[in-house]
């Protein structure tokens, strides 16, 4: 194809530039359009919970599976990808991934009852799921090892912007047309980024040598598949201690510990997720740090837009609107970040951007029901400062060090990590707000109230009665309710404060210097 295009390394004598050229920034380009369908999806979709309650006449229960679902879609496809990437090419899947994607989003706004939309959203977790790892992998190998900073800054974009914006243009759909619009606004978006990823993406170049790892498949996929699920049950149950939930956790854990040593098998030359890269220092010591930085991160992603909107009243646009600072902060450090890792390491940029993270966490320590507006916005810019100098480079230092056959399983590990990590940070976080909650009359009276509330006088009155208090204490009953709720939040935060600052402990001994080994350009072409 006349339109393909190659690396710069290619085509240069000497050293490559530590530059991104346009041709590796519209390479990107096209792996960030694929990245925002498939982040925004996530939180646009999580603002249409309660619509979907109404529209189908279910549960909360009931409506998570639409979140569920393409969770446990995700978890099963990423251990695919690497294989599939080094099978077929990695233009080839991407185009596969985003037509899925499209197609399920288009499928979704068709669906006339909560089963239809729940096997929709599996069909869009499928190509959702090969996305990020694919566009690591596509974004790694156009770049080389000497940009990998940068590129993955450029990636990091999407993945922080997703989970602020989301809730502002899911809240703004829904009001302004509908919540089928919420999947509709995919399908354009999608039909763009096939033409450019077919315009953009170089030939593939594959000598289909690998065989599937079937057994592999049959252990890992369903194994993190029923690990995640009970994990996603937890909130529902209120513990861990569930049967469900113990059961389906353990069912997962027995299947993956199961897979380790197939994995490990020395006749077993092309695992489906290839463990021997925890031989890589680096790797491992990333895989540590992404770990432990996305239970925090994710887990605590989810306590701002409920802080404003249960315990400040705020609308999802409005708590959407307030979590845009967060944002601003990391676009600041994100493309520093990227230029010092490439130049001096990621190990030091990681280390600051989580000293400056931790200070912003601690910040939410201190929050109650009537913190200030201009405090919280600080607090947010400083987390989004830290945070925009911490996930990216941590992936930088693993993808760095990889050979060029390594780096489609390398993104897909780091993606399983990230994957599994954000579902135990959702769940533990929510865990222990509920808890937090649970018990206190005056927030259990004020959001009996609430519901009241939505259905008349009579409604208020006769609760009113039915817990022996009159119209004047109800005030006092809201403010001491508001006050216990901002205390509980601001408890959640001391945990996720601490599990930032652990992350310090694996970020010690990430590379501090520019990574000596380099991918062969002429094999980095062979993709």
């Amino acid at each position: 194809m006349s339109t393909d295009l190659k690396s710069p390394e290619s085509t240069q004598s000497g050293p490559p530039s530590d530059k991104l050229d346009a041709s590796v920034l519209i390479v990107a380009g096209v792996v960030v359009l694929g990245a925002i369908m498939s982040i925004l999806d996530i939180t646009v979709v999580s603002v249409g919970l309660k619509t979907f309650q109404t529209v189908f006449d279910a549960t909360a229960a009931q409506v998570a599976w639409t979140m569920t679902g393409y969770t446990l879609a995700l978890a099963s496809v990423i251990p695919m990808t690497g294989w599939a990437a080094d099978r077929f090419g990695t233009k080839r899947l991407y185009l596969v991934a985003l037509v899925l994607f499209a197609a399920g989003s288009a499928l979704c706004a068709t669906a006339t009852s909560l089963e239809m939309l729940v096997g929709f959203r599996v069909l869009q977790g499928l190509g959702g799921g090969m996305l990020m790892p694919l566009g690591m992998t596509i974004l790694t190998r156009a770049a080389g090892p000497e940009r990998v900073g940068r590129v993955m800054a450029v990636l990091g974009i999407p993945m922080l912007l997703g989970p602020i914006f989301g809730p502002i243009l899911g809240g703004w759909l829904i009001d302004a047309a509908s919540w089928h619009w919420i999947f509709l606004i995919n399908v354009p978006i999608g039909v763009v980024a096939v033409v450019y990823a077919a315009m953009a993406l170089p030939k593939d170049d594959v000598q289909p040598s690998e065989s599937f790892d079937f057994i592999g498949m049959l252990l890992l996929s369903p194994g993190l598949a029923a690990f995640l699920y009970g994990v996603s049950s937890i909130p529902e149950a209120g513990t861990v201690l569930d049967g469900r939930v113990l059961g389906w956790m353990a069912a997962g854990v027995v299947l993956i510990v199961a897979f380790v040593p197939w994995a490990l098998r020395p006749d077993n030359i092309h695992p489906l997720v290839d463990l021997r890269l925890f031989k890589n220092k680096a790797m491992t010591v990333a895989v540590i740090a992404m770990a432990l930085f996305a239970i925090a991160f994710f887990g605590a992603s989810l306590l701002f837009p409920l802080y404003f909107q249960e315990v400040r009243g705020e609308s999802a646009l409005d708590a959407g609107l307030l979590l845009a600072p967060q944002g601003l902060g990391a676009m600041l450090t994100m493309p520093i970040a990227g230029i010092l890792a490439d130049r001096i390491g990621p190990g030091k940029v990681v280390i600051v951007g989580i000293v400056v993270d931790t200070i912003g966490m601690g910040l939410f320590t201190q929050l109650g029901a009537d913190t200030s507006y201009g405090y919280i916005i600080g607090a947010l810019v400083v987390m989004g400062l830290g945070m925009g100098a911490t996930m990216m480079p941590i992936m930088s230092a693993a993808l760095a060090t990889l050979t060029d056959h390594s780096i489609a399983r390398g993104s897909t590990l780091m993606n399983i990590t990230q994957q599994v990590a954000a579902s135990i940070g959702t769940a533990l976080f929510s865990v222990l707000l509920t808890n937090g909650l649970t018990g206190n009359r005056d927030i259990a009276v004020a959001g009996a109230l609430g519901q009241a509330r939505q259905q008349g006088p009579g409604a208020v009155a006769a609760v009113l009665q039915k817990l022996g208090l009159s119209p004047a204490d109800v005030h006092a009953v809201v403010q001491h309710a508001l006050h216990d709720m901002g205390a509980a939040f601001a408890n959640v935060f001391v945990v996720a404060t601490i599990l930032i600052a652990c992350c310090l402990i694996p970020a010690f001994f990430l590379p501090r210097r520019k990574p000596d080994h380099a991918v062969d350009p002429a094999a980095m072409m062979g993709h």
